[in-house]
């Protein structure tokens, strides 16, 4: 069986650099090009020490020199876009782990798919426990009238509630059938104390060092709360995630939005 071959998009940000020695331990995974915006050489090593892969800041001309099947891109919302165009227009499938993408994103993400007939896996969060995290909150969302959502990251994070609360909240109001009862102060000191909010769901984000991703799902009803709660210690958390990711882009026809698709729940 041949392996499947993996360019990284933003390959020397800290989740490229995770996502590139994650795919050089696959067997079943092959890094064959990185590009990123910083790129200053022609070469980057690989984890091992002893080889190296082309490194561009030209997307375009490593797709057809290197010819992968699948581009995983961790850059960012702005880049995102144009790298995921160029690489469906030329039949490469595509995993996205970059947070911050519009609606209009992902429509267009499927649409490009459906008519290319090329695969794609766009998820907010790669984290198994995270997308488990997910799928409970989901469950437990019919039974409350009241939720909240506080999620704690780095301080170098661009955006803001993060992309795996938005989609939290959003899941579990779509579940729940109905928005959650917001409750705000009647007198509220200073502005934007009781967060975001999104379909009654309250959002809180935390950024300071000392943090990677954490997420605390909070519901209540009368008497009694239920707390569901993710910690993510390291970048590693991601990793298995996004093999299985590229994997299944590979053979697939569309795009797929969100983890749980994959893991069948």
């Amino acid at each position: 069986m041949e392996r499947v071959k993996v360019l990284v998009h933003g390959v020397l940000g800290k989740m490229g650099q995770e996502v590139l020695s994650a795919v050089s331990s696959a067997p079943e995974l092959e890094a064959v090009a990185g590009v990123d915006v910083k790129a200053s050489k022609k070469e980057i090593l690989l984890p091992d020490g002893a080889s190296s892969i082309p490194l561009s800041r030209d997307l375009e001309t490593v797709l057809r020199s290197c010819q992968p099947d699948v581009l995983v891109d961790f850059s960012n919302a702005e880049a995102a876009m144009p790298a995921v165009r160029t690489a469906v227009g030329h039949g490469i499938a595509v995993v996205v782990g970059t947070t911050g993408l519009s609606d209009a994103d992902l429509n267009e993400i499927g649409s490009l798919c459906k008519k290319k007939k090329v695969g794609a896996v766009v998820a907010p969060n790669f984290a198994i426990a995270a997308v488990v995290m997910m799928h409970l909150s989901k469950v437990a969302a019919r039974f409350f009238d009241y939720a909240e959502i506080i999620e704690m990251h780095h301080e170098h994070k661009l955006d803001a509630p993060s992309g795996t609360a938005i989609a939290t909240a959003r899941d579990m109001v779509q579940a729940r059938g109905s928005d959650f009862i917001h409750t705000s102060a009647k007198k509220e000191t200073i502005a934007g104390t009781r967060g975001g909010d999104l379909g009654g769901v309250a959002l809180h984000s935390v950024r300071m060092p000392g943090l990677l991703a954490h997420q605390e799902v909070i519901l209540g009803a009368t008497g009694q709360t239920l707390r569901i709660r993710l910690d993510q210690i390291n970048r590693a958390a991601f990793m298995p995630g996004v093999i299985l990711a590229i994997k299944k882009a590979a053979e697939l026809k569309e795009a797929v939005f969100g983890l749980d698709k994959l893991l069948g729940l």
